[in-house]
């Protein structure tokens, strides 16, 4: 399998990692067998050599913050389109930064890859909240596979577990908290910190950028209901067709007076079906303590599903990080190797 990343941060190192740590398991289990032949990354260059690269340098050498050319290769010249429309390659590894709004450039990446007939495996929200339709139309009628698992919870298996695991159950309805971040910064404030403070720890511990406004406003849940919308329910809509609220609205004492009544507020994305109808929203709730979705504090994610056949299932897990992310590209270059 020839593999070229599009994007080479956190989450491109954390797969590569992945691929070394597994590479013998990944042969002998499922005959996965993989060269590296291109890396392109906007802050830390672009390299490029069909007889492949050594990806244990090129992880060295950005640890060192060095340019890859530096020490894992020859420099590329072109940009990413570029080594996309040259290489042969059979996948394209795509984790670039995440657009809500204009799903941009990984959009035009995924594209130009599968019209190259490349199997595609992405982590970017962007592209399939607003174009999945296109997208997976595009791939299908190409033949080749257009994977994103780790656009909901990261590595833990929300998409999997919704296509394939509960494969006959009829979903009613998926809600839950696909935020880290928001949910950080409630547990703190239960705690007794205000709002401001509680921001302020999340982004001291990384969990929040310095403009939070994607997390506290609910757009990345936003994005992660519309992909659930879209690939579980067939919705057409994108993101901002949905009622989305964050949390910058609730005060300590909300907090307070929702748990002395027995409940707990979370930011809490909900999907469901009335009718035809595929309906949508963020916003935030409060939710009994003796529900799943209440115990789950910190920076994690969790999801319930209704379904006809199992009743409420519920998955608690990381829904960010290095490793996490980039197992979930794993489990999708997996698929596309095909299983013994």
């Amino acid at each position: 399998m020839r593999i070229i990343f599009i994007g080479f941060g956190t989450v491109g190192q954390g797969l590569a990692e992945l691929l070394l740590e597994k590479k013998s398991i990944l042969l002998k289990e499922y005959g996965l067998d993989f060269t590296t032949i291109g890396i392109s990354d906007t802050l830390k260059g672009s390299i490029f050599n069909p007889e492949g690269i050594d990806l244990r340098k090129a992880l060295d050498t950005v640890k060192k913050e060095a340019p890859l050319s530096e020490g894992a290769g020859e420099k590329y010249p072109g940009d990413a389109l570029a080594m996309i429309q040259e290489a042969n390659a059979d996948v394209m590894l795509e984790a670039t930064y995440t657009d809500i709004k204009t799903a941009e450039p990984a959009t035009s990446h995924i594209k130009k890859a599968i019209e190259r007939g490349m199997h595609v495996v992405t982590t970017n929200k962007g592209p399939v909240a607003l174009y999945y339709n296109e997208l997976n139309s595009l791939a299908k009628n190409k033949g080749v596979q257009f994977l994103f698992e780790g656009t909901v919870m990261s590595g833990t298996p929300v998409l999997n577990l919704l296509r394939e695991t509960l494969a006959a159950s009829t979903i009613q309805e998926i809600k839950g908290i696909l935020n880290g971040t928001t949910n950080y910064i409630l547990t703190r404030m239960e705690e007794g910190l205000s709002y401001e403070e509680a921001l302020k720890k999340a982004q001291e511990f990384g969990y929040a950028e310095a403009m939070p406004d994607a997390d506290v406003l609910g757009w990345d849940a936003l994005a992660k209901v519309t992909i659930l919308a879209k690939v579980i329910f067939g919705a057409k809509g994108k993101p901002f067709d949905y009622p989305c609220e964050g949390i910058t609205g609730i005060s300590s004492s909300a907090i307070a007076d929702a748990k002395s009544r027995g409940k707990r507020f979370k930011l809490i994305g909900k999907i469901w079906k009335e009718g035809n109808l595929v309906k949508a929203s963020v916003e935030p709730a409060e939710i009994d303590l003796s529900h799943p979705l209440a115990g789950v504090m910190g920076a994690t994610n969790a999801i319930t599903i209704t379904t006809d056949t199992l009743g409420e299932v519920t998955i608690v897990g990381s829904g960010a990080g290095k490793r996490e992310t980039g197992y979930s590209m794993l489990v999708d270059l997996i698929k596309i190797g095909g299983q013994k």
